[in-house]
């Protein structure tokens, strides 16, 4: 299990978000991007998802990013304005050392205390089933799964679509 901690993202961390982000964007399929977006990107993203009061951790491991995790908005109109997504990535070989359960559980937690609803994950198949089994021991459900709409690789891939009810009512 990981002796790390988890903690609000700041500026001066999205360096490691985004060589982390491009590790996955250059050599998997869990992400559907074909090119690493930039530092002006993570810049951007961080700014607008903690302005709007949305989470956006980072993993710590002797002071070292090794993970982030963050929510943003499920759809753009104000009826989905009570459900989330989530994103979860991890520092290449730090996986299976319980950092994705830390960061994946503080953000459940996060999302909950601030009134959320529900918590989507959507994740690529074949290649993100670590992340759909993170994402399992923590309650969430698949819900529905699209088939071949990403293309990367030379291969069509899938997407899960899994839920998590936050609310307590």
């Amino acid at each position: 299990m990981s002796d790390g901690t988890v903690r609000p993202c700041r500026e001066s961390d999205l360096e490691a978000v985004a060589a982390i982000y491009s590790h996955y964007v250059l050599s998997s399929t869990v992400t559907f991007e074909l090119e690493s977006p930039g530092l002006d990107y993570w810049r951007d993203r961080w700014r607008e998802l903690t302005e709007a009061g949305l989470p956006f951790l980072v993993a710590e491991l002797d002071g070292r990013v090794v993970g982030y995790a963050y929510c943003s908005r499920w759809r753009p109109r104000p009826g989905y304005r009570f459900s989330l997504e989530d994103s979860v990535y991890l520092e290449p070989g730090i996986g299976r050392r319980g950092f994705g359960t830390l960061l994946l559980t503080a953000l459940v937690e996060r999302c909950r205390s601030l009134g959320f609803r529900e918590l989507i994950g959507i994740m690529a198949l074949p290649g993100a089933e670590a992340s759909v089994a993170l994402h399992r021991k923590l309650g969430f459900v698949e819900v529905g799964r699209l088939i071949a709409v990403g293309f990367k690789f030379g291969r069509w891939l899938d997407t899960v679509v899994m839920q998590l009810h936050l609310a307590r009512d």
